[in-house]
C-alpha cells in the first residue's frame, strides 16, 4: 500500500498549471492588502487627505520629540492650537506616569494633551489616541505623528457632521518610555477613569496598510462596526495572537487593562526605520498615512454615531480576509470547524485505506515524521540569520529589521523546499506519496485543534487550509477509477488535479500571507517563524508537489533549492550595502564619573564601525563609573572631560526599615535621571512638585548590570523625591546617571557621516554624568 492519491497522464505540465494557479492566488491576497492611494489637499472636505494631514506633519514632526524636550514643548504648543482653532475644548494634564519590568521602576513627568467636544445625545464617549512624542534617536514622523496628524485632519473632516456621542482625542505623552501618559491618563484624569470605547493607532515602521491588530475582550461589536464602516478594512485576528508573542507594548494596553474596549492600529513595513533618525516624513508612506487617517475618519463617524451601549458583545470572533471579503464568525465556531477539519483529515485517511493507497503502521509513520521538515525549515532560517550576523555584525543591532531583505527572505522561502524534500523524497518509496499527503495533514488540523485552545483567533488560519485539503483530496479519490478509458479517463483526470488545486487554494490565500506578515512584524531575527509557516503550506500541497518532480534526477532537486537559497545570500549582503539611503546604525554614549573626575566612550556595537572606532578601541570596563556597565562586551575608549555638564545629585531625606526616601535632581540641561542599586528593588514611589506620587511593585532583576534601577524621565527643574525599597539591605551603593540629549557639546565630539544613524539602544547618543553614593543605615 504505497500508492498515490491520484496520478494522472502528462504529470509535469498538470503540476506546472497547478502550481501556477496556486502562485497567482498568492499574487493577488498580496495585491489585496495593498494600502491606499493618498488624497490631494483638493479632495472634498469631508474626505481625508493625506496631503492637508502632511501640512501638519511639517510643522511639529521634524525633529526629536522626547518626553520632557524642548522639542515636545513645541510640538504641544502647536498641537493644542490647533485643536482650540477646531473649536474643541483642550486641557493638558500635567501628572506623572508610572510602569514597571523586570528589575525596573520607569516613571515621567508627562503633559497629555486632552481634547473634548460634546455629542448630541451621548450613549458613552469615544476617545481617539495617539501619542505625539517619538524615541530620542528621530523625529518619529510615523511613530507616532502620522497618526496624530491624522487626527487634526479628521477634527476637520468632521466639521459640519454632528455626533451623537462625546468625543475625546487623546494625544498620549510619553510612549516610548513605557506607555507613561496613557497609565497616568487612566489612573488620575476624569475621562481616563470613566472609560469608553478606544481607537489607538500607532506604527511599527513607514510604510505598509493600517492594520487592525488587537482589540480589546469581547469584540464581536467592534469588528461588525470595523468591517462595515471602514471602505477599506485590513487585518486579523491572528495579528493580536502573534502580537502577544512580541515584546512590545502600546498605549492600548493599559487603557485596555483600565476598562475601555477598543482596537489598536498600526502599518508595519519599512520597520529597518523604526526609532531611527530616518523615521522622517521623507520616508513615510503617503498612501499608509492616507489608510491610517481614512480608517480614522470613517471609524470616528461610525461609532460616534450609534448606540454606544449596544456595541459591548459577550463573545469574540474570528475575522480574517481573503479574496477581498472580510469574513467573521463567533469563537464558538473555532472548536466545531477545527472538529471538522480534524474529521475531514480521518475521512481522507479512511477512504485512502479503504482504497488500499495506505495502511495504517505507514500512516502513523507519515503523520509522526512530518515535524521533521518544520523543525528542519526553523531550523535553517534561525542559522541563515546567524551566518549573515556573523558575515555582518551590524546586523544584530537592527534586530532582524534589514532595509532591503527581499533577497534574504526569498533565501528563507526556497530553504523549505529542501527540508520538504529531505523528508519526503526518502519515504515516498517506502511509504507512498499517498501516506505523506495525508498525514502531511494532520499538523495543519492538529496544530488548528492546538490553536482552538491556547489562541482561538489564529485557528482559522490552520484549520481552514487542512479542511480544505483534504476535501480537495477525498474528491480526487473518489473521482479516481470512475472512469476508466478514452476522453473520459482525461476529464476525469483534468477534475482531480482540479480538485487538489482547489482545495490548496485557501492554503495559498492564508499561509503564505501569513508569513509575510511574520517577516515583517519579526524580522529575520526571527526568521524560523514564517519558515514554519510556510513549511505547512508546504505540507498541504504535497499531492501538487509530487506533481511536479521529475521522473529522474529527484534527489537534485533539494540541492538546486538549497544552492539557490546560498547563492540568494552573498546577493542578498551586496544589495543590502550600507550607503546614505540606507544607513548603518551604531551605538555611541559618553559617560563622566563626576566622583573621579573621568569620562568614557561607550559602544554596545558587537563590531563597531569606522567612525565609532574614533571613539573606542578596547573591552577595558574599568574607568566606567560603579554600576554604569550593561552588558558584557561593551566598547571603551577615554574621552576628555566635559566642563560644565550636568551632574545629578542626591540627598537621603530619611530612611525607614527597607525603605530609603531620595531627594534626587539631574543638574542643569539634563533632561533625565537613572538610579542604579547595587542590591534589587522590590518598589518605588516618586513624587513631584504639583503632581501626586506614584507608586509601583518591581520584581525580578536587571540583566546585564546592577540589579535594581529607577529612571525619572522628564524629570523637573526642581527634581523630584523619589522612595525605593530595597529589602534586607543595610548598606548598599546607588549610582545616579544625568541624562542630557545629543553629543555635540563634548569636546573632539565629530557628528556622524552620511550612511550612518543613532542605534535603538534607549542609552545611546547621551551625555551621562554619574555620582556614586553610599546608603546606610544611618
Amino acid at each position: 500500500m504505497t500508492g498515490k492519491l491520484f496520478d494522472v497522464p502528462r504529470r509535469g505540465l498538470a503540476g506546472l498549471c497547478a502550481l501556477l494557479a496556486l502562485a497567482g492566488v498568492i499574487m493577488l491576497t498580496a495585491m489585496a492588502d495593498s494600502t491606499m492611494q493618498p488624497l490631494p489637499a483638493s479632495a472634498p472636505d469631508g474626505e481625508f487627505s493625506a496631503e492637508r494631514a502632511l501640512r501638519h506633519l511639517e510643522r511639529f514632526a521634524t525633529e526629536p520629540r522626547p518626553i520632557g524636550s524642548r522639542a515636545g514643548e513645541r510640538a504641544r504648543d502647536y498641537l493644542t492650537g490647533q485643536l482650540r482653532a477646531a473649536g474643541l475644548d483642550v486641557r493638558v494634564q500635567r501628572a506623572i506616569g508610572a510602569n514597571s519590568a523586570a528589575g525596573l521602576a520607569s516613571f515621567g513627568q508627562v503633559n497629555n494633551i486632552v481634547a473634548t467636544a460634546k455629542g448630541g445625545d451621548p450613549t458613552g464617549t469615544l476617545v481617539i489616541a495617539a501619542h505625539y512624542d517619538s524615541a530620542a534617536m528621530g523625529p518619529g514622523a510615523s511613530d507616532d505623528a502620522a497618526a496624530v496628524a491624522a487626527m487634526l485632519e479628521t477634527v476637520r473632516a468632521l466639521k459640519g457632521t454632528p455626533l451623537r456621542n462625546d468625543l475625546v482625542l487623546l494625544m498620549s505623552d510619553g510612549e516610548e518610555d513605557g506607555v507613561l501618559g496613557a497609565e497616568a491618563f487612566v489612573r488620575e484624569h476624569p475621562l481616563g477613569r470613566a472609560g469608553g470605547v478606544l481607537l489607538n493607532w500607532e506604527a511599527r515602521g513607514v510604510s505598509g496598510p493600517s492594520l487592525m491588530f488587537q482589540t480589546s475582550r469581547d469584540n464581536a461589536g467592534l469588528v461588525e462596526t470595523f468591517a462595515e464602516a471602514v471602505p477599506h478594512p485590513r487585518g486579523d485576528s491572528t495579528l493580536g495572537e502573534l502580537y502577544r508573542l512580541l515584546p512590545n507594548n502600546t498605549d492600548f494596553t493599559p487603557m485596555a487593562e483600565s476598562g475601555f474596549t477598543g482596537m489598536n492600529f498600526a502599518y508595519i513595513e519599512g520597520s529597518s526605520r523604526y526609532h531611527t533618525a530616518d523615521d522622517s516624513i521623507a520616508h513615510l508612506d503617503r498612501g499608509s498615512l492616507q489608510h491610517h487617517g481614512t480608517n480614522m475618519l470613517a471609524l470616528a463617524r461610525a461609532l460616534g454615531g450609534t448606540d454606544l451601549g449596544a456595541l459591548p458583545a459577550d463573545h469574540d470572533v474570528t475575522y480574517f480576509r481573503i479574496f477581498g471579503t472580510m469574513v467573521t464568525y463567533p469563537n464558538a465556531l473555532v472548536w466545531p470547524l477545527a472538529g471538522l477539519a480534524a474529521a475531514a483529515v480521518a475521512g481522507l485517511a479512511a477512504l485512502a485505506r479503504r482504497r488500499r493507497l495506505v495502511s495504517l503502521p505507514r500512516l502513523a509513520v507519515a503523520a509522526a515524521s512530518g515535524v521533521v521538515p518544520l523543525l528542519l525549515s526553523a531550523a535553517l532560517a534561525q542559522g541563515l540569520w546567524e551566518v549573515m550576523v556573523a558575515w555582518r555584525p551590524a546586523y544584530d543591532g537592527m534586530g532582524g529589521l534589514l532595509h532591503r531583505p527581499q533577497a534574504f527572505q526569498a533565501a528563507v522561502v526556497i530553504l523549505a523546499a529542501p527540508a520538504l524534500l529531505c523528508w519526503y523524497l526518502p519515504l515516498r518509496r517506502r511509504l507512498g506519496p499517498a501516506a505523506l499527503a495525508v498525514g502531511a495533514l494532520v499538523w495543519p488540523a492538529g496544530l488548528g485543534l492546538l490553536c482552538a485552545q491556547v489562541a482561538p483567533g489564529m485557528s482559522y488560519v490552520l484549520t481552514l487550509p487542512a479542511l480544505f485539503c483534504a476535501l480537495g483530496g477525498t474528491a480526487a479519490i473518489l473521482l479516481r477509477g470512475a472512469v476508466v478509458d478514452g476522453g473520459a479517463a482525461r476529464r476525469a483526470a483534468a477534475l482531480q488535479v482540479t480538485a487538489v488545486t482547489l482545495g490548496a487554494v485557501v492554503a495559498a490565500a492564508l499561509l503564505p500571507a501569513l508569513a509575510r506578515t511574520a517577516f515583517d512584524g519579526m524580522g529575520l531575527a526571527l526568521g524560523g517563524v514564517p519558515a514554519l509557516v510556510l513549511a505547512l503550506f508546504g505540507l498541504t500541497v504535497l499531492p501538487i508537489v509530487e506533481l511536479c518532480l521529475p521522473e529522474r534526477g529527484q534527489s537534485f532537486v533539494p540541492l538546486v533549492a538549497a544552492g539557490l537559497a546560498v547563492l540568494l545570500v552573498p546577493i542578498g549582503l551586496a544589495r543590502d550595502a550600507f550607503d546614505p539611503a540606507n544607513p548603518l546604525r551604531t551605538h555611541l554614549a559618553y559617560v563622566m564619573d563626576a566622583d573621579a573626575k573621568t569620562a568614557s566612550w561607550v559602544s554596545a556595537d558587537v563590531e563597531p564601525p569606522a567612525w565609532t572606532r574614533r571613539y573606542v578601541s578596547g573591552h577595558d570596563t574599568t574607568p566606567l563609573p560603579p554600576g554604569y556597565a550593561r552588558g558584557t562586551s561593551l566598547w571603551t575608549g577615554r574621552a576628555p572631560a566635559a566642563t560644565g555638564a550636568a551632574a545629578p545629585r542626591v540627598t537621603v531625606l530619611g530612611r525607614d526599615g527597607d525603605t530609603v526616601r531620595l531627594r534626587v535632581s539631574a543638574g542643569r540641561a539634563a533632561r533625565s535621571i537613572t538610579l542604579r542599586v547595587e542590591r534589587p528593588i522590590t518598589a518605588a514611589t516618586a513624587a513631584a512638585d504639583g503632581m501626586t506620587p506614584v507608586s509601583v511593585d518591581v520584581t525580578g532583576v536587571r540583566a546585564g548590570t546592577w540589579p535594581g534601577e529607577i529612571r525619572f524621565r522628564g524629570l523637573p527643574a526642581t527634581g523630584a523625591e523619589i522612595s525605593l525599597r530595597v529589602p534586607g539591605a543595610d548598606r548598599f551603593r546607588l549610582t545616579a546617571v544625568a541624562e542630557t540629549d545629543g553629543l555635540q557639546r563634548v569636546p573632539g565630539f565629530v557628528p556622524r557621516p552620511k550612511g550612518v544613524v543613532a542605534a535603538t539602544r534607549e542609552d545611546g547618543d547621551l551625555v551621562a554624568v554619574t555620582r556614586t553614593y553610599e546608603i546606610s543605615a544611618r
